[in-house]
């Protein structure tokens, strides 16, 4: 990999980050020290900063009481939840919670909690028999996952657990297949005997990666399981029959030339990365695809679903691809020399048609297209660790995890940036987090004073001098983007408020062409005469629409001035009844 110019010398581990996970319209990252970050939309509690509202920045994620002693070693997001896994093995989750996916049965958690059913976890009779290896009471979680409304475990046995919206065979000899809330994680039996590496999840199909014998040593001796909803033909088994237990896909089964290292899902397509098992020259690596392809979202050069695994054939063959991610109607795949390519739903960013692209950049990318770098010389992510995808954004990480760069959908704060419109090039995230730097700084400033503070020289006092300085600064600037994000709130607020006006009077959403142009324009507003403009410029439909409006309006202002009376009434007819003591 290339050096890079703009990595931060200190190279501080809580700076870096080394994952990242998007949900619906959330990102988590993890950093090199065990710190979970969160931005985007808060609904449901799902960025676990104790409420719902959105985060435009990246905020830290504290797991409780004690919690500075907890590293946390992975992180999960499912479209409206989160996990975290810590160092000791504990699971904590987040969020949304109707289906169980937190691990317990009850509402939502805007708070991480632990999921205490794998405090005690304990490996079944029969596993500890048979292996002999583990004694009782020893298992330990140590890697977590989490789908659309479902949340994955693998243990050190490598046993797959889930809970939340689980597939569950149905009808007569269990051929059927139906989804039952699970608010405990329960193992999946058909796994037994093997090693479970990775899973992805879609709206309602698994995919999993297992050894083909007990145990797991590269990637030559894993195959390729799918189960779930496979209405698109998204479990790549040649058909549209869903599945209730897991089943191999034969085109990466144990005879296969392909080993299968990364996976991810779609709400209803797959998409897989893997090399040859045979040494090759110009064959680097290959993505495979299949499922739902109205949208291109499986970069084949139509809009036809595929019921098997096909290989993108318009990426090079000449580079290795490190990480691949789905969102919605979008996949990313990026390279191990930085190059970044998206297809699928309007350019490949997963946006809605209605996006604002203009002319011949309107559309679905149904083939690959290159995302480029902004803000730097070279056109590559430098140095890249990982990508991920959100219903209708991407993330990320390069420059060895010290930057993030995000685009795509961007209402809520969801591409942390500290705004809240749509991106359709690669705008920086700002990390790190500025409050964290002051916190740091702060600490190190405090331990340095006491070691050093005798033996200072003009030179150190004046570069002390120095350092305030730009402190005082950042601090100042933090303050701003904190007046910034409370502005943006109270317009938030201002804006439901005028949608719910406008919606009341003309029948349909508040939209930005809705706002007079006098107001466009300059600072003053003169509603009567924009009023009188309005009425003027309406058709006959329209003020016949406004007439009834208002009509249903005032009848039902009449009927509350109606009822109010009547219960001042009543009350003074009590107060007058009422004997004296």
């Amino acid at each position: 990999m290339e050096e890079s110019g703009t990595r931060p010398s200190s190279g501080k581990l809580s700076g870096k980050v080394v994952a990242i996970s998007a949900g619906e319209a959330h990102t988590l990252v993890l950093t090199g020290d065990g710190r979970v970050y969160s931005w985007g939309r808060g609904m449901f509690g799902r960025l676990g900063t104790g409420a719902e509202s959105d985060e435009l920045f990246p905020v830290r994620v504290k797991l409780g009481s004690g919690e500075e002693n907890l590293k946390v070693v992975a992180i999960a997001a499912g479209s409206y939840h989160s996990l975290a896994l810590t160092d000791d093995g504990s699971v904590w989750c987040w969020g949304y919670n109707i289906y169980g996916q937190l691990g317990f049965d009850g509402g939502n958690s805007a708070t991480p909690c632990l999921l205490k059913q794998f405090l005690e976890l304990e490996p079944p009779e029969s596993l500890t028999e048979e292996s002999g290896s583990k004694s009782k009471g020893s298992l330990k979680i140590c890697d977590i996952k989490a789908g659309g409304q479902i949340s994955f475990a693998i243990d050190d046995l490598g046993a797959l657990w889930m809970w939340g919206n689980c597939p569950k065979p149905s009808g007569e000899n269990e051929v059927g297949l139906s989804y039952v809330s699970s608010f405990t994680p329960s193992p999946v039996w058909e796994f037994h005997g093997h090693t479970v590496v990775k899973v992805a999840c879609g709206n309602e199909h698994i995919v999993a990666l297992v050894s083909v014998g007990e145990t797991y040593n590269k990637a030559e001796d894993l195959v390729c399981y799918s189960w779930g909803d496979n209405s698109h033909g998204q479990l790549g088994l040649g058909d549209k029959d869903s599945r209730a237990c897991p089943q191999i896909i034969e085109t990466f089964n144990e005879a296969s030339p392909w080993a299968v290292y990364e996976v991810a899902c779609g709400a209803f397509h797959t998409a897989l990365l893997s090399h040859s098992k045979r040494p090759c020259d110009t064959l680097e690596s290959v993505c495979w695809t299949f499922g739902l392809g109205e949208n291109g979202q499986l970069g084949h050069g139509t809009t036809q679903n595929e019921f098997l695994p096909q290989p993108v054939k318009e990426l090079p063959q000449s580079v290795s691809l490190i990480s691949v991610a789905c969102g919605l109607f979008h996949t990313s795949v990026v390279s191990s020399g930085g190059d970044l390519w998206s297809w699928g739903m309007e350019r490949g960013l997963g946006l809605c048609p209605d996006a604002s692209f203009t002319g011949t950049n309107t559309g679905d990318a149904i083939s690959p297209l290159s995302i480029f770098c902004s803000g730097t010389e070279s056109p590559k992510f430098l140095d890249p660790v990982q990508v991920a995808c959100g219903a209708a954004h991407t993330v990320i990480v390069a420059h060895d995890g010290y930057k993030l760069w995000s685009w795509g959908r961007g209402r809520s704060g969801v591409l942390g940036n500290g705004k809240a419109v749509d991106c359709f090039t690669p705008t920086v995230v700002l990390w790190p987090p500025l409050n964290e730097d002051f916190d740091q700084e702060e600490t190190e400033t405090k331990c340095e004073e006491d070691k050093v503070e005798e033996n200072k020289t003009e030179e150190d006092k004046v570069e002390e001098n120095k350092i305030e300085e730009v402190t005082e600064e950042n601090k100042k600037l933090l303050m701003a983007m904190e007046e910034i994000k409370l502005l943006l709130d109270k317009l938030s607020i201002m804006e439901r408020y005028a949608s719910f006006l406008h919606g009341s009077i003309f029948g349909k959403p508040f939209q930005e062409g809705d706002i007079p142009l006098s107001l466009r324009n300059s600072g003053s507003f003169d509603i009567a005469k924009e009023w009188e403009s309005m009425l003027e410029s309406s058709d006959r439909s329209n003020l016949l629409r406004l007439e009834t409006v208002y009509q249903n309006m005032l009848a039902s202002i009449k009927d509350k001035i109606l009822k109010k009376r009547v219960q001042e009434l009543v009350k003074e007819f009590l107060q007058s009844a009422t004997p004296p003591n």
